[in-house]
């Protein structure tokens, strides 16, 4: 899609959308039932939204790529993801409202568990408090590399904030987590010649963070990937002419709502509060981002019930949604995260977009294989948009 024919084409209107994202939404059978979350699931609320809507799948980014949670969203908003390639650091910094500056790098990190052999055994080192993370982020803050400021903030969890400010930066550089237990963090290498000196920093960096944290478990490590500085992006409300906002509890999504131009609204950390934002803000925006959580985090944990038990809340909280009347109202997702990969992959989607001109298919259930018979088909992630702002009369016709 080409966002300047889509601005060019973009009109003003009065008509109202609501983009949900089920962060991880798709899944996969469970092999002892063969079905798969959405299809395990009791969501009456999502089934109807569906019969009544037109549906589909979304690929992110290319078939058999697996998207991260940055291009998965940017595709929902519009961006093909191979054009507008952003570091999750970047995300991370910036959903925390850090002021990251020109030639800043960011990257986003991750508390961990080592075992005596040094080998991962647990990526996220137990989900441990924000509280526990601030204070190991202090003893991480000791750390001193001439030539370079070196910034560490908490984020939520084990999730941390890793800037690098300085002179000659670059973010062309690998990552140290290899997304896999019982092997040990990966040294940082430069993946272009002008990264050489920042790599050495950041390999440096590591190593004095080991014995800083060597008492800490389940925390006694850290993980850095996401590498990269500021870009810049067409700016989402200039695009499609459109008062748009995000609401979402987690930092690295109101990170990537602040770089694409959209007002972040401040929530509470629950769904239910996010819902409350929604409401007591709906006169002043044209469009709204919705981000829920759960869903990635109970695939992430292999956690097949949580996921269900995730999906069903979500579900219970589409009537408040639905009660505002939005003109068009889009339920999907950033990526799969199938439980019984305790991962994300590479699937496509379901999608469901409803409304008073969407002309509703033969579809039943929110869920892939039943949306894979929907007839907005398999389409790129980033074609949503349009689609979204034909069927809120936002779009006028090409040519004469």
């Amino acid at each position: 899609m080409d966002l300047d024919l889509i601005r060019s084409l973009a009109i003003p209107g009065t008509s109202k959308i609501v983009l949900l994202s089920a962060d991880g939404l798709g899944g996969f059978p469970n092999p002892a039932t063969g079905r798969s979350e959405l299809e395990t699931a009791r969501i009456p609320h999502l089934d109807a939204l569906a019969r009544r809507g037109a549906c589909g799948l979304l690929r992110h980014v290319a078939p058999g790529i697996t998207p991260g949670s940055g291009p998965g969203h940017l595709g929902l908003f519009g961006y093909e993801p191979l054009r507008y390639p952003v570091g999750r650091g970047v995300l991370e910094a910036l959903g925390i409202d850090f002021d990251l500056l020109a030639g800043d790098v960011a990257a986003r990190g991750n508390f961990c568990t080592l075992d005596a052999e040094g080998r991962i055994t647990d990526r996220r080192a137990g989900r441990i408090s924000t509280e526990r993370c601030a204070a190991l982020v202090d003893r991480l803050r000791r750390i001193r590399i001439p030539g370079v400021e070196l910034l560490v903030e908490p984020v939520k969890e084990h999730r941390f904030v890793l800037v690098l400010r300085g002179s000659g930066l670059s973010g062309h550089l690998s990552e140290t987590d290899p997304q896999a237990v019982a092997q040990p963090p990966l040294p940082v290498h430069a993946l272009s010649s002008e990264a050489r000196g920042t790599a050495e920093i950041v390999n440096r960096f590591v190593a004095e963070a080991r014995p800083l944290l060597a008492d800490a478990a389940p925390a006694n490590m850290v993980l850095l990937r996401g590498f990269d500085q500021r870009p810049a992006l067409p700016r989402f409300p200039e695009v499609y002419g459109l008062r748009a906002a995000a609401i979402a509890a987690y930092p690295m999504y109101r990170g990537l709502a602040r770089l694409v131009g959209m007002d972040v609204l401040k929530t509470g950390s629950t769904f239910a509060d996010e819902v409350r934002t929604l409401r007591d803000h709906w006169d002043a925006y044209d469009f709204v981002f919705l981000h829920y959580k759960d869903t990635d985090k109970a695939g992430e944990d292999g956690d097949f019930p949580a996921k269900v038990a995730a999906l069903e809340r979500l579900d219970a909280a589409l009537p408040g949604i639905e009660a505002l009347e939005p003109d068009v109202f889009v339920v999907s997702g950033d990526h799969a995260t199938p439980a019984v990969l305790r991962a994300h992959s590479w699937h496509p989607v379901p999608v469901a977009l409803a409304g008073q001109y969407a002309l509703p298919d033969a579809v039943e259930r929110f869920a892939e294989r039943a949306c894979g018979a929907g007839s907005l088909g398999t389409l790129p992630a980033h074609d949503l948009m349009p689609l979204i702002l034909a069927h809120a009369l936002r779009l006028t016709k090409y040519g004469a």
